[in-house]
């Protein structure tokens, strides 16, 4: 009886007679033979290996996806479908040629399988085998004969390949001959370290006590002197690393906040140890005693002034926060709404260009006490810019994410809602330095008008909106449309 394996490689053949690869005319057929056999050298799952056979059947042959799953069934059909991009028809392939590699790329950061993992890794590997025997005889000129003819483009995207798939798959030689290739293309872009052997540390945070959510990850007590950060799926080692470089910065810059000792594995997710005795975060300080919620809301306000009173140079690379503002107000508009849009630009522009600090994440969440001190943590988002962006985040998770909802803001932040503003009310005047209702509602209308742009950003996010979806953003479409109505500037 045939097996899976052969009748895949004898499927693949006839769906591919005739085809040829872009260079030199090779048969099409010896690229998937090729990615069976890398899957091969990772595994002996004969699903998978077959799915290395028909990855790419759907995209450049008749073949469909319900004819795959029907031969060779759900699991082969599943493994194809999260290496096959949207097709676009009609538009030209040159054109959608990043967004079809963004949109891919989401699916290979959001998944579990170390199987999608393992066949995209064979499949860049043999492609980016094929790049480098072409750009060792034609050079620069390799470029102009892709759909992508910016060299930096196909750098970010075998980048972001490997960065996905680096914790769970390292260890291969199909990863570090990866990196090989894409050093001896684009020199200097991994450390040459990551084509060698690399263990990181294992740890368990089960049965430790979960301290804080953020943005980017959970917070562990590990044991009596260390916390653990447990960085959510999509975070790659590169963004970990990022953030410990920014954390550095920070530091030298005299922000109260910890160095990590070093990165490591937690199950299938990149943890970052830090040295945290006798410390829990402010949001379980004001939990544990809601009537000191006022004297927590002034640490939090003298730590923001702190912050924002640091100003930086060019030289220190912080992001701009401005350019964040500006990439929201396009992703929350998506080409819709174009007069509305272009209002909103408009008021995002009153904002001044400054180097003062802000942190880009700034809660109570974020915040430990250390006998009674506060160390700052999720310095991945440390940019430079005008502080509103910053009291805006924090109007965010106190005030605007319960208006529908109070549960969201109660489960988040660990104390209830009204405690929540009761905390934005106090760090508001403690932070403007008056009582003055007229000036703190000024300041809370101009926060607001970037928080509905987050949250419609954030509806956004998802592929296809349902009813419910469409109805959210058109109801805080008109919260915007009232705001730009009666504010002219965002400065404060």
């Amino acid at each position: 009886m045939m097996s899976m394996l052969e009748e895949a490689i004898i499927y693949a053949t006839i769906m591919y007679q005739g085809k040829v690869r872009k260079f030199k005319n090779v048969p099409y057929i010896l690229h998937p033979m090729e990615v069976a056999q890398i899957l091969s050298t990772m595994s002996d799952d004969q699903e998978l290996i077959a799915a290395g056979m028909l990855h790419d059947v759907v995209e450049d042959t008749d073949g469909t996806m319900p004819e795959i799953e029907k031969r060779f069934g759900k699991r082969v059909a599943f493994l194809v479908a999260s290496e096959s991009e949207n097709d676009y028809p009609g538009e030209d392939r040159r054109a959608t040629w990043k967004r079809r590699k963004e949109e891919s790329l989401k699916v290979l950061k959001n998944t579990d399988d170390v199987g999608v993992q393992m066949l995209w890794l064979a499949d860049k590997l043999a492609n980016i085998r094929s790049l480098a025997r072409i750009y060792g005889e034609n050079g620069e000129k390799l470029w102009s004969m892709l759909h992508e003819s910016d060299p930096a483009e196909h750098c970010w995207y075998y980048r972001s390949v490997a960065e996905i798939v680096e914790l769970s798959l390292n260890r291969t030689g199909a990863f570090k001959e990866l990196i090989k290739h894409i050093n001896s293309i684009w020199p200097g872009t991994f450390d040459s370290e990551k084509a060698k052997f690399k263990k990181y540390k294992e740890v368990s945070v089960e049965g430790c006590k979960l301290l804080g959510r953020g943005a980017k990850g959970d917070v562990y007590r590990y044991d009596d002197e260390l916390v653990i950060k447990v960085y959510n799926r999509n975070n790659t080692y590169s963004d970990v690393e990022r953030e410990i470089a920014l954390c550095r910065k920070a530091f030298i810059l005299g922000i109260p906040t910890e160095i990590s000792f070093g990165i490591v594995s937690v199950g299938k997710q990149y943890g970052a140890m830090f040295e945290l005795v006798d410390s829990e975060t402010v949001s379980s300080c004001i939990a544990k005693d809601i009537g000191r919620v006022g004297e927590y809301a002034n640490l939090m306000a003298d730590l923001a002034l702190l912050i924002h009173g640091l100003t930086v140079t060019p030289e220190d690379e912080f992001p701009d926060m401005k350019e964040t503002l500006r990439a929201r107000v396009n992703d929350c508009f998506a080409g819709e709404y174009e007069e509305l849009a272009e209002r909103c630009m408009n008021l995002v522009e009153t904002i001044p260009e400054c180097d003062n600090l802000v942190h880009g994440d700034f809660h109570s969440g974020n915040v430990f006490l250390q006998n009674g001190e506060p160390l700052l943590i999720d310095m991945d988002r440390i940019s430079r810019g005008y502080p509103i962006s910053e009291l805006s985040d924090l109007m965010y998770f106190y005030v605007i994410l319960g208006e529908d909802d109070p549960a969201v803001v109660e489960d988040f932040m660990g104390f209830s809602y009204e405690t929540a503003q009761k905390f934005f009310d106090c760090f508001l005047i403690r932070y403007l330095g008056t009582e003055d209702e007229e000036r703190i509602n000024d300041v809370k209308k101009k926060a607001s008008f970037l928080c509905y742009m987050r949250l419609i950003r954030k509806i956004r996010k998802v592929k296809t909106l349902s009813a419910k979806d469409h109805q959210k953003v058109e109801h805080y479409m008109n919260k915007l449309s009232g705001l730009v109505d009666e504010l002219d500037t965002l400065t404060f």
